[in-house]
């Protein structure tokens, strides 16, 4: 019944009908869209900007289902000619909306007295903060003729290398034990219950990525040139700080949460060391042994139990989770196994018009699998609460990106450590509870190092894989400390992680961090507030697309400029990182 994901709700296929009449109709709002651009300078300038508004919400329409399904289309088999063709197309012709975008924004920050001319108009009113941030924004916005080559460029530079990482990756044959399996695959086999397999599996990973190495520096290298060029152009200091701003974050938020990881980081760092020596490691954890199982909980669920594990938490949690949650498995709306040609990891796309969202998953039936749906499930269960707003008031920054997903494995790992029958159920799921944490904390905090040292030479150099691969392992002996065997480590984070590979998007690693931080310490509310907690929850959520970062934690009474509060976070940790250590020696 379950097994992958239909998009029927878009399109049956790139030659249904409805899909080639949507293609033409983008033609023709992007035609409308210029138009309008070209007639702001006639007529009433508060009926303008709700002619702008307007046209850009019909056309945000028929654009989201296009390039939904491109995307979703060609994530599940990277080799499809056809989705790959059509997303270049589409991605082409985005570069006519960009310049009669720049001319709406450019007509918008010159009103003004905006707040007068937003008055007390419904439409205006619930776009009154975009229309206040495109405003503020003008200053990093070029001519409308930069944008639009910017835009194009961007089809055959940024766009085309992540494009070629993101091939590479999910297309390479790795050889492990003389068959031929993908690195999606491989990577899995480092929660394997042998240790013989996880040993054998990371040799093999690590070969495997001699064969792309080269190709991916080359994207790498391209992508960050570019942001670095693009960021100088709009007159950023520098990616960080561009990234900073679109996130509607502040520099006191993101250094107030890396002082607080910084001073707890020995604490996982310690957590390590016990499980090497309980693994019988004496130089700190080797890389392959860092997501080995400890205990015992070795079920596996099909598709079908992790459903019901999933409706029994949420049912007594929140219903309305639960209610999606059964909508996202009986309306397919998952795509759950590995295979050849598909992406790695996992991912949650929403489908604003529609109202659903599809989930992307490579399940293998452990436990931390039924964790990583619960995760995307709260990606999904975010979108819902926003679906609600007029269709440009839909997209969430960054960092505020992973709080619901998070606030999700929070509820699933907590109830499943409290319902543990004996201490060695125990063991494991304080095991997989603390690699997830550590995995955002020091992890996060390696690929954080690791960017801003790219960034940093890149704007001077080159870098060669062997040389990525050098500053890689630097991060990660700073980040992990003595937790790690220094000599054991994984030089090629850089290039299996997709998210180095964009353009646009620089420096999304942090948000993980933020969000798991957060989410915690959200849990750690609600844990106190109780159920009447979550109508401030779900308004918080809703309220992200349209708020600052700060302003959003300030909805349920949170400072985040404040170490304090990621240290509460973070000491919420101290009973499971001694608990694991007193099993870890038993």
């Amino acid at each position: 019944m379950y097994d992958r994901w239909s998009l029927d709700v878009l399109y049956t296929g790139f030659e249904d009908e409805k899909f080639q009449k949507d293609l033409e109709k983008f033609d023709e709002m992007i035609a409308a869209y210029q138009r309008m651009a070209e007639s702001l300078t006639e007529g009433d300038v508060r009926e303008n900007v709700k002619k702008a508004l307007l046209t850009e919400e019909a056309f945000t329409e028929v654009a989201n289902r296009l390039f939904s399904f491109c995307s979703l289309s060609q994530s599940v088999n990277t080799s499809d000619t056809d989705s790959v063709s059509y997303m270049g197309r589409l991605m082409q012709k985005m570069g006519d909306v960009t310049k009669a975008g720049t001319i709406v924004e450019k007509y918008i920050a010159a009103i003004e007295d905006l707040d007068a001319v937003i008055g007390e108009d419904e439409l205006l009113v619930a776009y009154s903060d975009r229309l206040h941030e495109i405003k503020n924004s003008a200053r990093y916005t070029l001519s409308e003729d930069v944008e639009e080559a910017l835009a194009r460029m961007d089809v055959c530079g940024g766009s085309a290398w992540s494009d070629l990482q993101g091939f590479l990756t999910s297309s390479v044959e790795v050889d492990f034990k003389g068959e031929k399996v993908t690195l999606s695959a491989i990577r899995n086999m480092a929660y394997d219950a042998d240790a013989t397999v996880r040993k054998e599996a990371y040799e093999a990973e690590l070969a495997a990525y001699e064969k792309i190495k080269d190709s991916i520096a080359y994207s790498l290298n391209s992508i960050k040139l570019q942001d670095l060029t693009v960021t100088k152009m709009r007159g950023h200091k520098s990616p960080l700080d561009r990234v900073l701003y679109n996130s509607r974050m502040e520099r006191a938020t993101l250094e107030a949460l890396l002082e607080a990881m910084r001073e707890y980081m020995p604490n996982f760092h310690s957590y390590l060391r016990a499980k090497a020596e309980s693994l019988g490691h004496k130089n700190g954890l080797p890389w392959y042994d860092l997501f080995a199982p400890m205990g015992k909980n070795t079920k596996k669920y099909t598709v079908e139990e992790s459903k019901a594990y999933l409706m029994n938490v949420f049912e007594q949690f929140n219903p309305k989770m639960a209610e999606i949650i059964d909508r996202a498995y009986e309306e397919n709306w998952i795509d759950f196994f590995p295979r050849a040609g598909k992406v790695g990891g996992a991912f949650c796309a929403s489908l604003e018009g529609e109202k659903q969202f599809r989930v992307l998953t490579n399940f293998d039936g452990s436990f931390s699998d039924v964790v990583t749906l619960a995760h995307e499930l709260g990606h999904g269960y975010h979108d819902f609460m926003i679906f609600d707003n007029r269709p440009l008031n839909t997209s969430y920054s960054m960092p505020v990106a992973e709080t619901a997903s998070t606030f999700n494995e929070n509820v699933v790992t907590n109830h499943a450590i409290a319902n543990a029958t004996s201490d060695d159920e125990k063991l494991a799921l304080l095991e997989g509870q603390l690699s997830d944490v550590t995995q955002i904390i020091c992890d996060i905090y390696s690929r954080f190092l690791f960017e801003s040292r790219v960034v940093e030479n890149r704007a001077e150099n080159f870098m060669f894989a062997d040389e990525l691969c050098n500053i890689m392992l630097e991060a990660q002996k700073e980040a992990y400390g003595d937790g790690l065997d220094h000599s054991v480590l994984h030089p090629y984070m850089w290039a299996c992680k997709g998210h180095y590979y964009s353009a646009g998007l620089g420096f999304y690693n942090f948000p993980y961090a933020f969000g798991g931080l957060f989410a915690r310490g959200l849990y750690e509310k609600y844990k106190k507030e109780g159920a009447g907690f979550l109508e401030k929850y779900n308004l918080m959520l809703k309220e992200t697309p349209v708020r600052s970062v700060e302003n959003v934690a300030k909805i349920c009474d949170i400072d985040l400029t404040k170490k304090e509060f990621w240290l509460m976070s973070l000491h919420s940790y101290d009973e499971a990182i001694a608990e694991f250590k007193r099993l870890a020696k038993k």
